[in-house]
């Protein structure tokens, strides 16, 4: 298995980035990982801190080599996430429940396989064409899918950034999963936050990605464009890109040929300090809190099995 890959995130116009990346691999499989922390929410950050360090940890114990059920899996994890930001909710004795959007792409046996709740995005772009795209989870596509409004005025309606499905939410999270799609070598995976996608069209996302450059300069030039047109108040804005199986040598390009069936690697997207100091970042939700969060959620599924 080789592909290139590269991530980013920014703080965009945001004086706290609440958006979050990451990405692990083995052997045979490849976990991608976008979330991005709602502002209207405190500590958004926190649930998307929670949300990839969780997805990423459990990648590493379940993928020796591979996945033997990838959409139980997602399934599972995702649900467990949900329910794990509720428990580090009640164990912090926070407010309100942090919430959260994520999308998540795995990447196995040249197959693609997607998960997402709320408007974060991935995209499955070859030979410079859109294959796939999630559909968010918005007050605007479904008024779209209803026929109550066209494709050009939900980039101006004033609910255009209201979305109806996230982790964190009172309800239960509505998981979406994705038919399987088959890969190609060459073929890109584009996995992004609103602040990136609300700015850049399909098109211009192609003509970035196909610069022939290769994903280490497509994805920071993606970010850039997206900052240029989205001015100083922009929402913060992250980006996952991947180059499956290329046949040319790249920086950043990654074989797992010599790795053993146990090995596994996790890098978590660097994260932007706040700039004000007194906000609340995901620099307060160290690894005892996840980790007892995480322990009580499985004590909590073996007891309902009992």
């Amino acid at each position: 298995m080789k592909f290139t890959i590269h991530q980013s995130s920014r703080s965009g116009g945001r004086p706290v980035n609440q958006d979050r990346v990451a990405y692990s691999y083995s052997k045979n499989a490849v976990l991608l990982a976008l979330a991005d922390g709602m502002g209207g929410h405190h500590h958004g950050e926190v649930a998307a801190q929670l949300a990839v360090k969780m997805l990423t940890g459990a990648f590493q114990q379940a993928a020796q080599p591979d996945l033997p059920d990838v959409v139980g899996f997602l399934q599972t994890e995702i649900m467990k996430l949900h329910e794990a930001i509720h428990q580090l909710a009640e164990n912090r004795g926070l407010p309100e429940t942090p919430k959260t959007t994520l999308v998540v792409g795995i990447l196995q046996h040249n197959t693609l396989y997607c998960a997402h709740v709320g408007d974060s995005r991935l995209y499955h772009f070859r030979n410079g064409k859109r294959l796939f795209r999630t559909e968010d989870h918005s007050i605007v596509q479904l008024m779209l899918k209803q026929g109550k409004l066209d494709a050009k005025s939900m980039l101006q309606h004033p609910d255009r950034n209201k979305i109806y499905n996230c982790l964190g939410s009172e309800l239960t999270p509505s998981i979406e999963i994705s038919p399987p799609y088959s890969l190609e070598a060459g073929d890109q995976i584009l996995l992004c936050s609103d602040g990136l996608w609300a700015q850049l069209s399909d098109e211009r996302m192609q003509d970035i990605l196909n610069s022939g450059l290769g994903i280490a300069h497509s994805v920071p030039s993606l970010l850039d464009a997206a900052e240029r047109l989205g001015g100083k108040n922009m929402d913060n804005l992250s980006a996952i890109g991947v180059q499956w199986e290329s046949k040319a040598e790249q920086p950043l390009t990654i074989s797992t040929l010599e790795m053993s069936l146990a090995q596994s690697h996790t890098i978590l997207g660097p994260a932007e300090p706040a700039e004000n100091s007194t906000a609340a970042t995901a620099a307060d939700l160290d690894e005892e809190d996840i980790e007892r969060a995480i322990a009580e959620i499985n004590a909590a599924i073996r007891r309902s099995r009992h």
